[in-house]
């Protein structure tokens, strides 16, 4: 038996596993799509990988039931919940059927898909369901929690506990912040597998703690035991929000300063949530609840600077200076965050702002200076790659075409999933030759048409022509 006969026979038999455990979601109930809860690397029916948005480091964007996949994707993407990891088992007549898709794709192949929801969109958390919840309920920010938890990392434990928490200060119990974010969308109950990213685990400074090292992917088995939600906003009253807005503020600044910057997001975002849209407040509860607002946009802007989110910065600053147009830590990290997008003249027009407020500012000068000096280097450099694109377009212009020059048109290779081409269509040599010679006769025919049927010249058309004019 060849190797590949032997990796056949194992995806047959895996197929057969499968099919058994599945759970049959075509509406037909034809066993065509199966939908299986499994926990490891899905693979096509010969045992080799296909095709991986991972890979490619981006998501698979689609609109769902819209036709643009193929029709498993389209049945069995739709029974997901967001956060879940499944397996798709694809009969050929759901997916490519007898054409296949060249050149990946045989006809008449069966498919294995691993398909997952993030429960963020930047795939930094990815959930697994062991065991559901009961109930409607999750807990909220700022929700008691009492957990069971065990985490791995690289396949070794590191640790095992039960512990109470509030939702949003896990760090304070050595809990990595995705755990927080996870706990949001789970029920009472609920006993789930969640894979984190380096940002959402300890990020770049690690666990010395634990040994875990920097940018390490965790692996967190979690069981939410009970959890009493906090209160919402709307239950609370302005004495209370004023009250919890400075405990939470000062529990932000420690979370910034220890470098949790998530954290630390989540700390002043209460502050905003409650006091962003309070209405009917005296002057003594306006003027003390301007200040958290100012204070919290700021933080929230140097928060956002730290964690390379420009664009939430800048959003951040915009608040904070319609409370404060002067204020000149705003309008100082709304220029840093212009400046890293590469918005040189706005940036430097809110550092030249800065100026105006404090003239004595020598940081918004020396941002000033780099501002200048990156917009020009900025400007030269677009002079040099648009010099070099007029090169080639007059250099193509410059060189006759001929019908050697041109390739035959081909197949264009497709989307493993979608089936949309990635390839150029080109014209066939024959479309080139009928295009070339009704070109010449059209050239012939105007040179050789007398000076007396091409109609009187009207004053100026010289002039226009010499002009440019079309």
């Amino acid at each position: 038996m060849t190797t590949d006969e032997a990796t056949k026979g194992e995806g047959e038999v895996q197929a057969v596993a499968l099919a058994e455990r599945g759970e049959d979601i075509t509406p037909a109930r034809d066993r065509g799509v199966l939908k299986v809860y499994v926990h490891y690397k899905g693979k096509l029916a010969n045992g080799k990988k296909f095709d991986s948005s991972r890979d490619r480091n981006e998501p698979f964007v689609f609109s769902l039931g819209k036709g643009q996949v193929i029709k498993a994707w389209d049945i069995g993407v739709a029974t997901m919940k967001k956060g879940e990891i499944c397996y798709l088992l694809c009969k050929p007549e759901y997916a490519y059927g007898s054409s296949g898709s060249a050149p990946k794709i045989p006809s008449n192949a069966t498919l294995f898909f691993e398909a997952s929801e993030d429960l963020f969109e930047d795939g930094g958390i990815i959930r697994r369901i062991k065991r559901k919840g009961e109930g409607y309920s999750n807990p909220n920010e700022g929700a008691t929690v009492e957990i069971h938890l065990e985490g791995f990392c690289g396949g070794t434990r590191f640790d095992c506990k039960d512990v109470k928490f509030i939702v949003g200060e896990g760090e304070d119990h050595d809990i990595p912040i995705g755990i927080d974010k996870a706990l949001e969308k789970m029920q009472r109950g609920e006993h789930c597998v969640l894979y984190l990213g380096p940002r959402y685990g300890f990020g770049e400074t690690g666990k010395a703690k634990y040994g875990i090292q920097a940018n390490a992917e965790l692996v967190y088995e979690v069981t939410l035991k009970s959890f009493e939600k906090a209160k919402e906003s709307w239950e609370m009253d302005t004495k209370e929000k004023l009250e919890q807005a400075a405990i939470v503020k000062q529990k932000g600044t420690m979370y910034f300063k220890e470098g949790k910057y998530l954290q630390a997001v989540i700390q002043y975002g209460k502050i905003v949530s409650w006091l962003e849209m309070e209405y009917g407040l005296s002057e003594k509860e306006s003027k003390a609840s301007d200040s958290f607002l100012l204070a919290a946009f700021l933080n929230l802007a140097m928060c956002y600077l730290k964690l390379r989110e420009y664009a939430k910065a800048v959003e951040c600053c915009d608040k904070a200076l319609g409370l404060d147009q002067d204020n000149e830590k705003g309008l100082y990290r709304r220029g840093e965050a212009r400046l890293l997008m590469n918005e040189f003249e706005l940036a430097k027009c809110d550092f030249q702002r800065v100026l105006e407020v404090n003239p004595q500012n020598k940081a918004a000068k020396s941002q000033i200076s780099v501002c200048q000096k990156k917009t020009k280097e900025h400007n030269e450099r677009d002079r040099r790659i648009y010099a070099n694109m007029f090169a080639k377009f007059a250099e193509r212009d410059a060189k006759p075409v001929t019908v050697d020059d041109l390739p035959v048109a081909g197949k264009m290779e497709c989307h493993p999933v979608s089936g949309k081409a990635r390839g150029i269509l080109r014209h066939d040599r024959m479309d080139f030759l009928n295009l070339e010679a009704a070109s010449k006769t059209r050239v012939k025919t105007a040179a050789e048409k007398p000076a007396c049927e091409k109609g009187p010249e009207t004053p100026g058309a010289k002039d226009e022509e010499a002009e440019g004019h079309v």
